[in-house]
């Protein structure tokens, strides 16, 4: 079996071949998902969220399909007019281009790799991407505190490379969006959701129902602890059984946080590698993307397949010149220390 390193999809925790054969004995991918006994999973699986994620009580969860549908989600029911996108990688851009096509005026901000996240202009929504997955970057609390204070407008926030891995202060975003493919360790198909009061109230001033899924709709069917259409069962079912089975979001986040600082320290001192983002105050915890030149680059991922390792590829402008390292919870400390020899003997 491969040791993967891939940002995801990537590892899913090893107790979800137990869970997947518990999922089918239990007789749960087989209810009505509008039953007592579907909506009672899905009310332990908020509460766990919750729990687990320290995600205040006030701010409400839904189900979608992705991080992706998130963002048409936030064109069409939060935002009337104008959004602010502010990226400095190919996902962050993404994310614009697509508002763009939904009929937004988008204000376009891109920044430098290696500056912090500083808007020159307000807007109905601003669209961040808090973990930056194609360059390995990331927006802090800090930052957001600065940029909260700042602005007037909604902040949504798509973090799917970090939720259930990094730290949030919450009520800094309206929005927060992920897929449960990274962090999670969880097979991809079920994206997670998480909205504020403010945000809630914004749709019920614009009041848009005109597609199946408004976040008006999306909101009345998660009250109720249902989903908006006929769910990913099993993916629900396993993130239950994960989150019951994991440490507290601040417990994760610290020791990811000093295993990539680590891991940082020890492809800077002891490598000849570089980190693609120079400064330390926006590297990402999650994902660490190491830059080389083309043929440096092709050799190591050739290299690594053969030892059983998969690396991940570069993406966006960074395709060919370099590889990316997930930290995700689901990775051992272990299978780092296996991935450190590979390295320094490569």
């Amino acid at each position: 079996m491969m040791l993967s390193f891939y940002p995801g999809p990537s590892k899913v925790y090893p107790q979800v071949a137990t869970y997947l054969q518990d999922a089918y004995e239990s007789g749960i991918l087989s209810v009505n998902h509008r039953s007592t006994e579907a909506m009672e999973m899905v009310k332990e699986t908020y509460q766990l969220l919750h729990e687990k994620l320290e995600i205040p009580s006030d701010y409400s969860i839904a189900f979608v399909s992705s991080a992706t549908e998130c963002w048409e989600i936030i064109a069409q029911s939060l935002t009337q007019k104008q959004s602010l996108h502010a990226y400095n990688g190919a996902f962050g851009q993404k994310w614009a281009e697509y508002a763009e096509k939904l009929g937004i005026e988008v204000l376009h901000q891109p920044f430098d790799l290696n500056e912090e996240c500083e808007l020159d202009q307000d807007a109905e929504v601003i669209c961040l991407t808090q973990n930056e997955t194609s360059n390995g970057t990331q927006i802090r609390n800090s930052t957001l505190q600065h940029i909260r204070k700042q602005n007037t407008g909604l902040i949504a926030l798509d973090a799917t490379s970090s939720m259930a891995g990094v730290s949030f202060d919450w009520t800094l975003g309206d929005v927060w969006c992920a897929s449960v493919q990274k962090c999670f360790g969880l097979p991809a198909g079920l994206g997670v959701m998480i909205y504020s009061p403010r945000a809630l109230k914004r749709a019920e001033e614009l009041n848009e129902r005109n597609h199946y899924n408004s976040l008006l709709f999306i909101h009345e069917n998660a009250a109720k602890f249902q989903t908006h259409y006929t769910p990913n069962v099993l993916n629900i079912y396993l993130l239950k059984r994960i989150l019951e089975h994991i440490p507290m979001l601040s417990e994760v986040a610290k020791h990811l946080e000093e295993r990539a600082r680590m891991m940082t320290q020890f492809l800077t001192q002891e490598t000849s590698w570089k980190v693609l983002a120079e400064n330390a105050l926006i590297q990402s915890d999650t994902v660490l993307a190491i830059s080389g030149d083309l043929e440096m680059i092709k050799q190591i991922k050739a290299n690594a397949k053969s030892h059983g390792i998969t690396l991940g590829n570069g993406y966006g402008k960074w395709k060919d010149t370099t590889f990316r390292i997930a930290n995700f919870p689901a990775l051992t400390d272990n299978e780092f220390s296996i991935l450190k020899h590979f390295i320094i003997h490569n």
